[in-house]
């Protein structure tokens, strides 16, 4: 649609913004042009100033700051076309990001320089115009006596510096901590990302476990219910499926073919994403903050966790010495019940086809839970918890503690005494 205004035409396009990515998009080419021009108002000469025409080049200052935001938003665009936008549109437009960056005022005085700078062209006569000698480094935009001095002798005129910005002079060591802070900002996003999964207390630590183990739940859940027979059909064709892989001679080939299709989902979530139709904020794990607490409330609740996690220790500790026992003959007839059982599995897998082993295990797997081997199965069970419960732990020995002074005293007790009996 086109409107027609004081002899210029506007072109006004309607575009879908159906897409959440397609409206952040249309949302920085709108905001860049704000920028643009509240850029030009604070740091540019004023409508009708005759200072410009002193300054060769200035008279093209706007249409250069116009120039590089055309550029930007055309760049923007051309990322959003090929479907290779991985980022938030509004750090690829400088303008808009540079003002809500840290030291973004800094970058806008440097652009202004560079748009609206260069030579004088006859003697500038301004009182407040008082000129000092110029050292500047490679690459610095240095301000001295009340005007601008770009590194290749460009001025930009003290009576252009509008915007507030200028009343904060830049030191030299302030410039270079804002270059070292630029060189680090990658490392500083690595990190962000680390600092921003690193959450603090054991409950919001638990919390964020359970979300991320949340999708090998869900299948243990499912894989219980099939073995509990509570939708029959769906476990009936579950073991079908199953018994036609392992008596095909199939099974060799199910790991690869995992890989495969967890290849496949991920390239398409790849394709996905490239195409916006996930949003940015795909992938992101959220929880539910722990309810506001006092200290005390805190205290106890350290404590309860920190107890949870001493009672798992010892209970796993006390496993492993139970298997420590067992392997070292700590008590021989549970360790030559379980040698015989090891036998027996080998002899087992030696004499019969593992297909048909395996087709035993998944009958026994799924018909524990049927009322015509429940009984035997808890009686198995229960007959596995009392021989375990009757191997003991193998001993632990804690010795005193011994700090290195001590440690070295004796060491020197010996010594001597062994230099005695030399003697």
């Amino acid at each position: 649609m086109e409107i027609f205004f004081r002899s210029e035409t506007w072109v006004l396009e309607f575009v879908d913004l159906g897409g959440e990515l397609r409206r952040d998009v249309w949302h920085a080419f709108i905001n860049e042009v704000i920028s643009l021009h509240k850029f030009i108002y604070e740091f540019g000469p004023e409508e009708g100033d005759q200072s410009i025409n002193q300054v060769y080049g200035a008279q093209k200052g706007k249409e250069r700051a116009t120039t590089s935001a055309i550029n930007s938003i055309a760049r923007l665009q051309a990322l959003q076309f090929t479907k290779k936008l991985l980022d938030d549109p509004i750090k690829l437009v400088q303008f808009s990001y540079l003002q809500n960056v840290p030291y973004g005022a800094i970058v806008y005085q440097s652009l202004a320089v560079n748009y609206w700078g260069g030579a004088l062209v006859k003697k500038y006569t301004d009182t407040d115009y008082q000129p000092s000698q110029v050292a500047a480094p490679s690459g610095e935009v240095l301000e001295i006596s009340n005007h601008v001095y770009d590194i290749d002798g460009s001025v930009y005129l003290q009576k252009w510096k509008r915007s507030p910005s200028w009343e904060s002079n830049v030191t030299l060591v302030e410039r270079a901590a804002m270059t070292c802070k630029e060189k680090c900002q990658l490392v500083e996003i690595t990190q962000a990302t680390i600092d921003a999964a690193t959450l603090k207390g054991i409950p919001s630590n638990i919390d964020l476990f359970k979300e991320l183990m949340l999708p090998l739940t869900m299948i243990a859940k499912n894989i219980e219910r099939l073995r509990r027979w509570e939708e029959p059909h769906l476990t009936i064709s579950f073991l079908a499926f199953s018994y036609l892989i392992i008596f095909r001679n199939l099974l060799p080939y199910i790991f690869p073919m995992m890989l495969m299709v967890l290849a496949a989902v991920m390239l398409t979530l790849k394709g996905l994403k490239d195409q916006g139709r996930l949003g940015r904020f795909f992938g992101k794990v959220t929880i539910r903050d722990q309810p506001p607490s006092n200290t005390i409330q805190k205290i106890i609740a350290l404590r309860d966790a920190m107890q949870d996690v001493e009672n798992y220790l010892q209970n796993m500790n006390v496993t492993l010495l139970k298997i420590r026992t067992i392997f070292l003959a700590g008590y021989p007839q549970i360790t030559t019940e379980v040698a015989m059982v090891l036998f027996s599995s080998a002899a087992i897998l030696l004499v019969i086809p593992f297909k048909y082993v395996a087709a035993c295990l998944l009958f026994d797997f799924f018909t524990r839970e049927l009322e015509f081997r429940r009984e035997m199965a808890e009686k198995f069970v229960t007959f596995l918890k009392e021989r375990w419960n009757t191997v003991p732990a193998a001993p632990v020995a804690v010795l005193p503690y011994e700090s290195k002074v001590s440690k070295q005293g004796n060491q020197q007790k010996k010594i001597d005494e062994e230099t005695k009996k030399k003697l």
